[in-house]
């Protein structure tokens, strides 16, 4: 993921600066970022750009291991913000920095995944790819409508598994790309497990009729995203 790193996403730095004020960090002539550095012997700017995600140059210091590691965060910052941007994640958790808000998301993502799972354990193997594919009930405009479609196509709860599997997917991905360290995701992952196992365990007692059972994949859904401190 590309990140141009700004004069404005570089204020931490710039604020930090101590010297002369003409020759601070993350000056930008015509629209462009530079080092800002005095040159040595001349009363100016070094003009070159600073190195990726950082403030100064490699002749002015943007090499050394400290600043390095500044400009790394730096960038895993920016993309951060694109990831929970991008997929309208940081709506959804107004109140969270945007890291945790893609931690939650990744929580909720695992728990559908988990839950899912155990649904299509239980389908018969010639049903996969055999079954109901729609089910409609209710009231419609010519009176009630009881309609159950069978034919060759996956599995409605196959069918969840493989879209939510790939979503989690694309959100750890994200999330490692981010910065946000692999042991964060697995600790998300923990939380989602002990709350799925919570819920297969009240589902198996309830002795649920058919009509309730397909009632399943619009019900759980949400239960999960309350369950695990998502948004409604």
């Amino acid at each position: 993921m590309a990140v141009r790193v700004t004069a404005e996403n570089l204020g931490k730095a710039i604020k930090r600066y101590k010297g002369d004020p003409a020759y601070a960090p993350g000056q930008e002539v015509n629209g462009k970022l530079i080092c800002g550095a005095k040159k040595r012997g001349k009363e100016e700017n070094c003009g070159s750009s600073p190195v990726p995600g950082g403030v100064r140059c490699g002749r002015h210091g943007g090499n050394s291991p400290k600043a390095k590691a500044a400009a790394e965060q730096r960038i895993a910052e920016q993309e951060l913000n694109q990831v929970v941007g991008t997929l309208g994640i940081q709506e959804k958790y107004p109140d969270v920095d945007p890291a945790q808000a893609l931690l939650q998301e990744i929580r909720i993502s695992y728990a559908h995944v988990e839950w899912l799972r155990g649904r299509v354990a239980e389908i018969e193997p010639n049903e996969l790819v055999w079954g109901i594919t729609k089910t409609e009930a209710g009231i419609g405009a010519q009176g009630p409508v009881d309609m159950t479609v069978h034919e060759a196509g996956f599995n409605t709860w196959y069918t969840l598994y493989t879209k939510e599997r790939e979503h989690f997917a694309k959100l750890t991905t994200m999330a490692l790309k981010a910065g946000i360290e692999q042991r964060r995701i697995e600790l998300e992952e923990q939380k989602a497990e002990l709350v799925v196992v919570a819920l297969k365990q009240i589902f198996a007692q309830l002795n649920l009729s058919k009509i309730q059972a397909d009632m399943l994949p619009t019900i759980v859904p949400t239960a999960l995203r309350q369950l695990t401190g998502g948004a409604p």
